[in-house]
């Protein structure tokens, strides 16, 4: 089945989502990096400022369906040989973290607009505001969404770095379980 995840890897459906929020934060990334390339006042940098904005609202969105998706697939299939108590410790805080960062980021950054009284739209629909205007506030949360985001640099390749270790190094199936491909029941 698309949806269920058998008892050796993820199900369709998880490892869709998982690669395509791969995509996703790459260009929310890609599109605030970019920004600094382009002069101040034009259209290119309002452009991909926006794009920005609405990169980081689809993450918050593509986050609650993968929440939904990976409840409903069940148990996540074992890792062979299975880990050790603390490495699958630390890789449960890892994956808490990451789905932290995908949440607490678009929301901090929506937030951040919202007290700086800046509109947000999401495929032309505006937004409601989260809270009234307040400057004071408005910087502060900047400061806090961008620490997040430089946060997630890290935490992205950690992920990565981990899992290339799981299957080159300690040589479990980790990655293969997450990787597209036919199901080897």
């Amino acid at each position: 089945m698309i949806l269920k995840n058998s008892r050796n890897r993820y199900g369709t459906s998880v490892i869709a989502l998982h690669w395509l929020m791969l995509v996703l934060l790459a260009a929310v990334y890609a599109s605030m990096e970019l920004r600094g390339f382009a002069p101040k006042g034009s259209a290119l940098r309002a452009n991909l400022k926006s794009l920005h904005f609405l990169l980081g609202l689809s993450v918050l969105a593509l986050v609650a369906v993968r929440l939904c998706v990976r409840w409903a697939a069940g148990a996540a299939p074992p890792i062979e040989p299975p880990m050790a108590r603390w490495p699958a410790l630390m890789a449960r805080l890892m994956h808490v973290a990451l789905y932290a960062l995908m949440i607490a980021a678009p929301l901090l950054g929506w937030l951040a607009l919202s007290t700086a009284a800046k509109p947000v739209t999401l495929f032309g629909f505006a937004l409601p505001m989260l809270t009234g205007a307040n400057e004071a506030l408005a910087h502060p949360l900047k400061d806090v969404h961008e620490t997040l985001a430089t946060a997630g640099y890290a935490l992205i390749g950690l992920h990565a770095a981990a899992a290339l270790l799981h299957h080159y190094v300690i040589r479990d199936n980790t990655l293969v379980r997450m990787l597209p491909g036919r199901d080897s029941r």
